[in-house]
């Protein structure tokens, strides 16, 4: 029973010391998962050219705005500047977030933006797209509901990034001066 624990206490010491695989491996699957989901949501919003990122889409606007943009008879000009506004910024947070976090620029900042990014898509699905039966329920038998399993998932992994940092992977350490 004494090398039985002799094993596990000298494979948890080294665990221990693997400050660096937890920030490293929630950036792999951070990018693995959820970065092209993210881009490809960005680019449903872009307007045509060069212009389509200052110019949203009639489809951002009925992402972020479903009900207004219904009220406003699918007419982007009767949208707010506030809206506007809202609608441009989370089409260039969906580009700019997940680039940060997978190369390990401003990591924790990023990953906290990203993880209130993800309570507005989860509001404005439940409210603004009425999915309420996609929210599912935690401690049921069924791990595959959109909102609160996969997005509670997503939260956790972001939420490691806010917590441990990039690693040392990244451009943030690389930018970080050394005590010596």
């Amino acid at each position: 029973m004494t090398a039985i624990v002799s094993i596990y206490t000298a494979l948890v010491s080294r665990l221990d010391r693997a400050e660096w695989l937890l920030p490293t491996l929630a950036r792999f699957l951070f990018a693995a998962i959820l970065m092209v989901y993210f881009l490809n949501a960005g680019l449903t919003k872009i307007g045509d050219g060069l212009a389509g990122l200052w110019t949203p889409s009639v489809g951002a606007y009925a992402q972020i705005f479903p009900r207004a943009l219904e009220a406003a008879g699918y007419d982007v000009s009767a949208m707010s500047a506030v809206q506007r506004i809202v609608v441009i910024a989370g089409t260039w947070a969906e580009f700019i977030l997940p680039a940060l976090i997978v190369l390990g620029i401003l990591t924790r900042l990023a990953a906290l933006g990203m993880i209130g990014f993800v309570v507005v898509q989860s509001l404005t699905d439940v409210v603004g797209h009425g999915a309420t039966s996609e929210i599912g329920a935690w401690f049921d038998r069924f791990p595959d509901a959109i909102i609160l399993d996969q997005r509670g998932l997503w939260i956790f992994l972001l939420l490691v990034l806010v917590l441990k940092g990039a690693g040392p992977l990244s451009f943030d350490r690389a930018l970080t001066p050394r005590s010596i």
